[in-house]
């Protein structure tokens, strides 16, 4: 055991040169890759109460459980969310926005904006009063009417299906109204307005107190199909009887509502090794549906105007990558990025260490083969007859040599060569010995 720990010894010693080149190597190795995601990001959301902050307050808790913190910021809705990912001083890197806002923006601002997915959908609902008949848009043309606010979400909805009816949202009906949510609720109950949009999902006490009210109806868009083929941001919901409210079966039978999307939506700063991070936890506060919302069908890859991801596609077709599915976040990220250079790195080494093994036998050699030039002089000396008369001193300088070789330590499959050195340097200086006599006897 004691000499296969000295061999060992003996062959890290003979290749320590192997340490500054790995050393280099791995230098090198994380120089060139990028560093790890920050476990940190900032998102806008919505007002105070909206479905916005519920949705992404919930996100934030599904992220901390991977130890990632979520900074969440209250905006007025999707228009401020996109103002401040385009901004680079916000500080956002993340925020939900409505699926339609794109029609508002250019084709650089489009492309500065990254979509990571459609994380659920926002009801449009048209409530009126009981006693009056729509089957069409325009058949609110005479009457009181609340469209929403002229920035607002419902707007971003309703404009572009206005425009679809060649109405232009630029110039209302005097009888119409730009605002919505509880002041458009209140002035309804009231017998103020006839009829009033809203936007949000069908669980806000905001929807479920209008379709509670009897003196209150739900509104089908009996042309639904026609607005789905003409503005590709929407989809078609049916909404069946009493799905709103069981107690009073409302609606009291099946209608048809139009319904935009919320997008999760990011800018540039956002780093892209946290798209699996961030969908797979929409798809956990998602898990469990909404009235609308089937389990587990969230988020979706929707059609859009934004630029994508690459990460995001592959969430989307394949799921989490597969490193992320058995290890936390933080250590799979570091091996995703890690284990892409792990074949070049094989490649350099493979040589390498192919090389190792010459150099290390040159070495081990070159402790015994090093001495056979001086013992070579002398034996040249020895047969021309030139050796210097003063053999004392060569004599003293083989003795030494002897003592120096006892010392010197090879592996054991070298000892053989070493031996023979020792039994060469006997000889020569037998010789000189040999010599000295002779010389000490001849007058």
């Amino acid at each position: 055991m004691n000499r296969i720990l000295q061999d060992l010894s003996i062959m890290l010693r003979a290749n320590l040169w192997l340490v500054p080149v790995l050393a280099a190597l791995v230098a090198a190795l994380f120089y060139f890759v990028a560093p790890p995601p920050p476990m940190h990001a900032t998102m806008s959301t919505g007002g105070m109460n909206g479905s916005y902050t519920q949705f992404a307050e919930k996100l934030r808790d599904e992220l901390a459980k991977e130890g990632f913190e979520l900074k969440l910021i209250n905006s007025s809705g999707s228009r401020e969310n996109t103002q401040r990912l385009l901004d680079k001083k916000s500080g956002i890197n993340l925020a939900l926005v409505q699926s339609g806002q794109e029609l508002e923006l250019n084709t650089q601002q489009r492309e500065k904006l990254i979509n990571l997915g459609a994380v659920f959908q926002e009801p449009l609902w048209l409530f009126a009063r009981k006693d009056i008949t729509i089957t069409a848009l325009r058949d609110l043309v005479p009457l009181r009417t609340a469209v929403g606010a002229a920035k607002g979400g419902t707007r971003m909805v309703v404009d572009p299906m206005l425009a679809a009816n060649k109405i232009d949202s630029r110039h209302l009906p005097e009888n119409w109204h730009a605002f919505s949510g509880n002041k458009a609720l209140k002035a309804l109950l009231d017998d103020q307005l006839d009829a009033a949009f809203f936007l949000g999902p069908a669980e806000s006490s905001l929807i479920q107190q209008a379709a509670s009210h009897p003196e209150l109806q739900l509104i089908s868009f009996n042309q639904a199909a026609a607005y789905k083929a003409r503005l590709p941001f929407i989809t078609q919901l049916e909404i069946g009887p009493g799905l709103l409210n069981l107690a009073t079966n409302q609606p009291p039978q099946r209608v048809t509502t139009l319904s935009p999307v919320a997008m999760l939506v990011a800018n540039e700063s956002f780093h892209p090794a946290l798209t699996a991070l961030i969908l797979v936890s929409a798809q956990e506060v998602m898990k469990a549906g909404t009235l609308i919302d089937a389990p587990d069908a969230w988020p979706q890859n929707m059609p859009h105007e934004f630029a994508t991801l690459t990460e995001a596609e592959y969430f989307h077709n394949k799921g989490l990558p597969l490193l992320q599915r058995y290890l936390p976040f933080r250590i799979a990220s570091l091996a995703d990025r890690y284990i892409i250079l792990v074949i070049p790195l094989l490649v350099l080494l493979f040589p390498l260490f192919k090389v190792a093994g010459p150099i290390y036998r040159w070495r081990i050699r070159a402790r015994i083969y090093r001495w056979y030039k001086y013992l070579r002089d002398i034996d040249k000396q020895l047969s021309n007859d030139t050796l210097p008369q003063h053999l004392d001193g060569e004599i003293q300088r083989l003795t030494e040599l002897q003592d120096e070789l006892a010392k010197v330590e090879v592996p054991l499959s070298y000892t053989n060569e070493l031996y023979e050195l020792h039994l060469h340097v006997r000889y020569v200086l037998k010789r000189l010995e040999s010599l000295k006599e002779q010389q000490q006897h001849t007058p």
